[in-house]
């Protein structure tokens, strides 16, 4: 935790998941019944936990350059908050939403900075994971300016966090250390597996997990009380607003203090990639930032998936449909939904710490043929 406080000068608060911290933040921050504008591509518990924090989700245009927010064509007028996403570690506009309510999710940007300056120093909170960069398993900080604000939210955390236990400690170490054994040794596929056999991953619809209308209609009703909504938020993390012991954050701290010097590898895996021709324009923008991980937009995405799984690369991170498509009935929806289908479509988020392994593959992929229609950029190649 203390190089996310030395990273963003501000005050921290250790959590055991980023969705709890970003749950606290929205009911910190913005009243139930606001309309919070947001990305029609996140993980499917950000939706949810706007919903549970009693929030109206207004939907954004996306930009087919970088997958966020397309902040030159927001009516900021219309919404009293803004969360940003900053997908794969490719940052947001946050400048462009000064004067509002804005919550940033830095889960997948820890170390992403624009114009010199960290993502998650622009706005009256931010959301870090210690499960993405890190690879931690679990854990998330909470980042805020003033002390007030820290103290307020720690109550409001202790009042949410449920009894953790030593045996669920070291499960969730030995899990997230096996997992990292699996990516260093190419083992992916039977690790996929055996976690499918063992109930370790939800059941999806595609790439989301089951909405049930009638069930989350219900839990609406108790918004904004969190716990109804724990059948959604939980997914593949049920004990994401457990307490934490002493094996768990003695692991997070450990997996914490390597980011730094992974930096290099991610850098170069970064140049790497963005010399291939389906790389998302964006990503040649940043290539001083250490993505998470680096979206091509490519034309049979589920193919390169299964050979890349065959070559010992996991894909993960694929938030497809758009929320506009996953979830007409609860949220607003955006003004132009057509890129964001189209990027939902085709993105194959890739690590980039692993691009020796995964190149082979990548570097025969082909882009789609297809436009993505309606956004003002043109031509994939010249997005």
């Amino acid at each position: 935790m203390n190089v996310i406080a030395e990273r963003t000068g501000r005050h921290c608060l250790p959590l055991p998941s980023n969705r709890l911290g970003l749950y606290l933040a929205l009911r910190h921050w913005c009243t139930p019944g606001q309309r919070l504008l947001m990305s029609p591509i996140s993980a499917d518990e950000i939706l949810f936990l706007v919903l549970a924090a009693g929030l109206r989700p207004v939907i954004a245009p996306l930009s087919p350059r970088d997958g966020n927010i397309d902040a030159s064509r927001v009516d900021l007028s219309t919404v009293d908050a803004v969360l940003t996403t900053n997908l794969y570690g490719l940052p947001d506009d946050a400048p462009a939403y000064a004067g509002k309510i804005l919550i940033e999710d830095v889960a997948h940007a820890m170390e992403t900075s624009i114009g010199g300056r960290p993502v998650g120093t622009f706005g009256q909170a931010a959301v870090f994971s210690l499960s993405k960069h890190p690879a931690a398993g679990s854990g998330g900080v909470l980042a805020v300016e003033r002390e007030s604000d820290l103290r307020a939210l720690a109550r409001a955390r202790d009042e949410l966090l449920a009894p953790g236990s030593l045996k669920a400690d070291l499960i969730s170490v030995a899990t997230s250390m096996a997992r990292q054994a699996a990516l260093k040794l190419g083992l992916v596929r039977p690790a996929l597996a055996l976690m499918r056999a063992l109930g370790m991953q939800e059941e999806r619809e595609g790439y989301r997990i089951a909405l049930d209308p009638e069930q989350l209609t219900l839990a609406l009703k108790e918004a904004p009380e969190l716990p109804p909504f724990d059948p959604w938020v939980r997914a593949d993390l049920h004990d994401y607003r457990a307490r934490r012991g002493r094996p768990a954050l003695w692991y997070q701290s450990r997996r914490l203090a390597k980011v730094a010097a992974d930096r290099g590898r991610r850098l170069a895996g970064v140049a790497r990639l963005a010399g291939l021709p389906t790389v998302a324009p964006a990503v040649r923008d940043h290539l001083d930032q250490p993505l998470f991980r680096v979206p091509l937009l490519v034309r049979d995405r589920d193919a390169a998936i299964a050979e890349l799984e065959r070559h010992g690369v996991a894909t993960g991170y694929l938030y497809d449909p758009p929320y506009d498509d996953y979830a007409p009935d609860f949220t607003e929806a955006s003004p132009d939904p057509a890129p964001a289908r189209w990027w939902a479509r085709h993105v194959l988020p890739v690590d980039p710490s692993y691009v020796h392994r995964s190149f082979p593959v990548l570097r025969d992929l082909e882009p789609p043929t297809e436009r993505p229609c309606g956004s003002s950029g043109g031509t994939p190649s010249a997005l």
